[in-house]
């Protein structure tokens, strides 16, 4: 069964500026990234904005001429410190301009790339710079050093670790492990002075087919693998997207996903290259939503996560508001509902509705995305993981044109999207433009386009497993409606039969639960077991308000969570949504973890999703009671705090049935 591939609409003034850009980008895609890089330098020049910084409170801005010589100085400087064609960088930095001048720096010299996340620690940083034998490193700041130098013993192949921040630096000047990315710099220009012709025959050298990246996959069932993208797999993923949205030069993207993620990899350096689109920077993540409301992107991909916080956080300071406002609000909220409801039906919308939409849109909504930053959005998409339909319909209802999309490391990033004119609450969409997407016999959907990956690094059966007749195999399960939209059902390998074979996905219940403002994250349990039983973790800030607001006193994490009001508040949130739940999904019994599951402990991977199976098997002892007569379970556990150490935790956890 497969999806049809649409025709996608816009505007007669957009296809015009569409096809002259079009004609534009069409050399583009012959190229690799560094090589598109200096085609544009050669196209716009100093006459555009590449990359917009904060720093200081103040907007730092490169020109596309400026983009160039900053990789051109890195790959020179990086060629003096003898890195050759076919060796592999890490990048372990924060969303600032570096992390492109280094990346594409690296692949202007035929070397390849692997970001990894900066919250990673010391062990998580060596296994991964191990793997690919890294020959050097680029670092954020002193954090990320020390975590390398820690651990320098353990990286016999890292021949330079390269720092980019030089604050708290200074008494590290002796090491000659160390350079500074402005010494970097410094060797580039002088080995260009010296040898002016060479970083140009090693930019001209690549081919569209050389490995450009590599990115760790999200490892929820084991260890992470390397998937290799190549240069013509990320800049035909762009060219689809900048076909289907229309993508003008000039338009602004702002960089808030990690770089070590595939969104920002797919944009920032494949999107944003070859649409010529403005690169920006936040000062900080706290400033975000600030030097949003400066920048006014015109395009937002981000985790379900980002999306459900936000949403969490607006109800919550709605609930706080005075009555009056609170008032506004939710009469705003059922406009909104009925025009959504109308629109997701392709109904046409009465002109009474239309009416009141419009001035609850001048009232209501454009105040508050103004405020959330997000005024200029004429799209945002959600990704990564799925995501309870009420959130998107919340977005949607105040305004704000948020749709789902879908995508794997492994496809080249996100290839499957909603049109502005064809929003449905519970699917992913359709392909882009060039992307092929099938749904095989056992329901697995499969995805064939010049974007899907070469293979995993150094693991060939890996690699064989995870195609069918060269379609790649994306591990869940969907089905396509009547409208050719893809519904995603869930990871097949997680897909739970009960004990009475009922089969069901844990994700179609944890998102719902997600939506509550009280819970941060659910994870769900019931393989071959009589009915279905979940774990939670509290929303630490909001519930900490909540019991604020109600003069309950607590001090931690754990206590808050153990508290008999904030069980009864979460007992309530879970009674509200098994009312829409079949009877057999259900929850009859939960509990509220005492801790956050947590990236460091292995329970989470770096992109926030739950290891499902490490977490079954690390609190088996509070599963195995929620099936038994256990109303209370003591427990004593360890917990590895930020600074590394290791504590021990000795509680008692409720067992509450529904």
């Amino acid at each position: 069964m497969c999806a049809a591939t649409p025709r996608w609409s816009r505007p007669i003034w957009a296809m015009r500026k569409h096809f002259k850009k079009a004609a534009m980008m069409a050399p583009l895609t012959e190229n690799t990234l560094p090589q598109i890089v200096a085609l544009q330098a050669e196209r716009l020049g100093y006459g555009a904005v590449a990359i917009r910084e904060k720093a200081l409170g103040i907007w730092q801005t490169y020109a596309w001429t400026d983009y160039f010589q900053y990789m051109k100085h890195v790959g020179a400087g990086l060629l003096s410190l003898g890195l050759k064609r076919g060796e592999t960088v890490g990048i372990i930095v924060n969303n600032h301009p570096e992390w492109l001048f280094a990346e594409l720096g690296v692949q202007s010299l035929g070397a390849v790339t692997l970001n990894l996340f900066t919250s990673s620690v010391s062990d998580e940083l060596c296994l991964a710079l191990n793997r690919i034998q890294a020959a050097c490193v680029v670092v954020q700041d002193q954090e990320q050093a020390d975590k390398l130098l820690d651990a320098r013993n353990k990286l016999p192949h890292v021949r330079r670790v390269i720092y980019i921040d030089p604050t708290c630096m200074r008494t590290y000047g002796d090491n000659p492990w160390l350079l500074s990315f402005q010494e970097l710099l410094r060797r580039g220009e002088a080995f260009d002075r010296e040898h002016p012709d060479r970083f140009s025959a090693e930019l001209q050298r690549g081919s569209r087919d050389d490995c450009a990246v590599m990115i760790l996959t999200s490892g929820t069932t084991g260890l992470p693998k390397l998937a290799m993208l190549s240069h013509r797999n990320l800049t035909a993923m762009a060219a689809a997207w900048i076909e289907a949205m229309a993508i003008l030069p000039g338009e602004n993207w702002i960089s808030m996903s990690p770089p070590a993620w595939i969104v920002d990899q797919m944009w920032g350096v494949g999107v944003a290259l070859m649409g010529g689109m403005t690169m920006n920077f936040p000062e900080t993540q706290e400033t975000v939503l600030e030097d949003f409301r400066e920048i006014g992107p015109c395009l937002l991909i981000s985790a379900s996560r980002f999306w459900e916080d936000l949403a969490s956080r607006i109800m919550v300071k709605m609930s706080d508001a005075g009555w009056i406002k609170r008032k506004f609000f939710n009469l705003a909220e059922r406009i909104g509902n009925r025009v959504v409801a109308h629109t997701s039906r392709n109904n046409r919308v009465p002109w009474y509705l239309n009416l009141l939409h419009r001035f609850a849109a001048v009232t209501v909504y454009r105040p508050l995305l103004d405020r959330i930053g997000c005024a200029k959005l004429r799209s945002a998409f959600t990704g990564g993981h799925p995501i309870s339909p009420e959130v998107i319909g919340f977005f949607r209802t105040i305004g704000l044109n948020l749709k789902q999309c879908y995508g794997l490391t492994e496809a080249g990033g996100i290839f499957q999207i909603q049109p502005d004119d064809q929003v449905k609450l519970e699917t992913v969409g359709i392909p882009l433009p060039g992307m092929q997407v099938r749904i095989s016999e056992d329901q697995e959907v499969l995805v064939h386009s010049e974007a899907v990956f070469s293979g995993y690094y150094q693991d060939f059966q890996a690699t064989e497993a995870a195609f069918q007749e060269g379609w790649l195999k994306t591990g869940d399960a969907g089905y396509v409606d009547k409208d050719g939209h893809l519904l995603i059902i869930g990871r097949k390998e997680e897909i739970i039969r009960n004990k009475s074979g009922h089969a069901f996905s844990p994700d179609f219940i944890e998102t719902r639960l997600k939506f509550s403002p009280y819970i941060k994250e659910a994870v769900i349990f019931g393989e071959g077991r009589p009915y279905i039983t979940l774990m939670v973790n509290i929303d630490f800030g909001n519930v900490g308000v909540w019991a604020e607001e109600r003069m309950i006193p607590y001090t931690t994490y754990m206590d808050l969570s153990q508290q008999q009001a904030v069980e009864e508040l979460i007992l309530s949130e879970i009674k509200r949504i098994n009312e829409q739940l079949p009877d057999v999904m259900k929850i009859r019994k939960f509990f509220l973890l005492y801790k956050l599951l947590d990236a460091d402990d292995e329970e989470l991977t770096r992109t926030g999703k739950v290891r499902r199976r490490f977490v079954y098997g690390l609190y088996i002892k509070l599963v195995e009671a929620m099936y038994r007569d256990q109303t209370e379970v003591d427990v004593k556990a360890k917990v590895q705090y930020r600074d590394g150490q290791i504590g021990k935790v000795e509680t008692r956890v409720k067992i509450i049935s529904l």
